[in-house]
């Protein structure tokens, strides 16, 4: 039995860091090069993002070799920004876009590039532990119509509901 609970704990503690049946992450993924800022395009709706527009997502290396994350977003409804940080790890190869994010301690969860312009890391398709998680990110605030449609049928080819998806404005604002 105190096997059993001891199971059952650990799970809690890791978090879910599976992947979606279908989705693989992409290989040969550079770390040095997704780097920086990207720009939320389209999001599947969640509650930690309800109602956020113009948002961003930072990526910086750490000095313990983990990934720090800040994600920022314009409530509108209360006229203030919010933003998150968290830390990212590798979860089986650093050249494997399988990575596990944690914004609340020890929990974590799959944070999977499934999907990413390997030229010139302009463009990715990211998935959380199943379907309900899908982002398009890109490096500019705005992707063209012929990508963004391109990722969309990559998406709902992988079981994803691209129907649903939400476009984030991105028009300027002050404190960006």
């Amino acid at each position: 039995m105190i096997k059993k609970i001891s199971a059952v704990a650990m799970l809690l503690l890791t978090g879910c860091v599976g992947l979606p049946e279908g989705v693989e992450p992409v290989d040969s993924f550079d770390l040095d090069r997704y780097m920086g800022r990207w720009y939320e395009i389209a999001r599947l709706d969640h509650s930690f993002e309800r109602g956020l527009s113009h948002v961003t997502a930072d990526y910086s290396l750490r000095d313990d070799g983990s990934v720090r994350v800040v994600n920022r977003g314009y409530d509108k409804g209360n006229d203030r920004w919010k933003e998150a940080q968290g830390k990212a790890r590798f979860v089986r190869r650093t050249d494997q876009g399988f990575l596990k994010v944690s914004f609340f301690g020890p929990f974590y969860a799959s944070y999977i590039i499934f999907e990413i312009d390997q030229k010139n890391y302009n463009y990715a398709l990211i998935s959380g532990p199943d379907t309900s998680y899908l982002w398009i990110l890109a490096r500019q605030p705005h992707l063209a119509d012929e990508v963004t449609q391109q990722l969309m049928a990559t998406a709902r080819e992988k079981g994803f509901d691209t129907d649903s998806l939400i476009f984030v404005e991105h028009a300027q604002r002050s404190g960006q």
